[in-house]
Parts: structure tokens; sequence; C-alpha cells
């Protein structure tokens, strides 16, 4: 596939797994990625191994803080002068039966899941619009899909899905593309998951997220696929 127009790109929670996968698809493809992290030294860490790919900074930034969003957003208009694509992938997951789950957990899930993803797209969203851009949220298919021992969990993507699909029908009229994509299992770190190749083979790989992302990028921009599931072929 040829390079895509240049773009200004920042992704939330993008020192490892699903958005350091997509943060290197992205740079590969010559663009300029802004990756956070709610630690410096783990965005930087993250930048070192990326850097070889192209033109990247690696920012501190925590998603359940408007104000630390904002300050994120403006670091990549001060380093490129636009901001073009947004990638709200920054999520966590806690998991307990409703009688176990405590306000703690719950509420840390829903600020980061939901409130985060909105106070991410607030700060960015008037240089999104000016740039005709594209907003990608990192759902789950447990936004559509309930479990047991999923309430906070399942809550809080039910919650970013269907703010997701809003969105996109609030700024569609700006020319700006809003997508949710739905991984299923993902070989990632989440929920304190340590990934092995050989176990993990299976599963969704994070640079099949960042490919997925490329190929949306590219598409005509006379279509707008808006809610995305995706899945491993064969479940374990």
């Amino acid at each position: 596939m040829e390079k895509q127009n240049n773009k200004v790109i920042l992704i939330t929670g993008g020192s490892k797994g699903i958005g350091f996968g997509v943060a290197e698809a992205l740079l590969k493809q010559g663009h300029q990625v802004a990756i956070t992290s709610r630690s410096q030294e783990a965005a930087d860490k993250a930048v070192e191994q990326l850097k070889a790919s192209g033109d990247i900074i690696g920012l501190a930034a925590d998603v359940k803080s408007l104000q630390s969003q904002q300050q994120a957003v403006q670091k990549v208009i001060e380093r490129w002068g636009k901001l073009d694509v947004l990638i709200a992938n920054a999520g966590v997951g806690h998991f307990a039966p409703i009688d176990e789950l405590d306000e703690t957990l719950w509420q840390e899930t829903i600020d980061t899941n939901l409130t985060g993803v909105f106070y991410s797209v607030k700060a960015a969203v008037e240089h999104i619009k000016s740039a005709q851009g594209y907003i990608f949220t990192i759902s789950s298919l447990a936004g559509t899909n309930f479990f047991a021992g999923g309430a906070a969990y399942n809550a809080s993507k039910f919650g970013l899905t269907g703010f997701s699909q809003a969105m996109m029908l609030d700024l569609r009229k700006y020319n700006v593309k809003v997508s949710t994509i739905m991984p299923g299992s993902v070989a990632t770190h989440f929920n304190e998951h340590e990934p092995d190749q050989e176990k993990d083979a299976w599963k969704i790989q994070p640079e099949d997220i960042g490919k997925l992302i490329v190929d949306m990028l590219n598409m005509h921009e006379r279509t707008l696929p808006s809610k995305i599931e995706i899945r491993p072929t064969l479940p374990k």
C-alpha cells in the first residue's frame, strides 16, 4: 500500500498494547504520531522503541483529567501545527460480581473508559473539525455483549459504543468521520495479562488493529465504517 497523505495523529494510552501497535503501523505510513501514557517514563520508553519507524513524541497525560487532555492536545499543536486524527484508546478493565465490586473500581472504570474518552474528544474536537479529520474510539465486544462479572466494564463499553455512535451523527455534518472499533480477545497487557507469543497466538494482535486503522484512513472519504466488530477467527 502506498503511504497515505501525512497526518498528525494523537493516540491515548499508546505506550503498550493496542495503542503501541497502532502507533507503529501509522508511523510506517509516514504519519506524525503523539502517544500518551499516565507515566512520562512509559511514554519515553515506547518512543525509544518506535522512533526508528518515524516522527513520534510521548506525552504524560491522564484521560481522567480534561485539563491534562487539553495540555496534551496543545503540545501536539505546538509541535506540528494541527491535529487530524484522535484515537481514543486508553482503557482499564476491572472485573468482579456486583456484590464484590467496590465503588473505587467502578469509578475508575467509568472515569477512564467512558468519561476519559469524552475528555479526550472535548480537548481535540475543534482541531479535528478544522482538519475535517477522524476520531476513532476503541470500545470492545463487551460494548454489546454482557457477561457475569462485567458490570463495570460492560457499563463503560456499552456507554462508549453509544457515545461514539451519537458523536458520529453529531460530527458528520463537519466532514468529520467517527468510527468505533470493538475488538474481542487481543494479545496485550490488559487486566495485568502478560502476553505470550505462543499461548496468545490465537488472539488478535495489536498490529492487526493497526492495519485496520491504516486501511480505514485509506478508505474513500465517501464511505464511513462507523462500527467495526473484530474477533479472533478461531476462539481458543
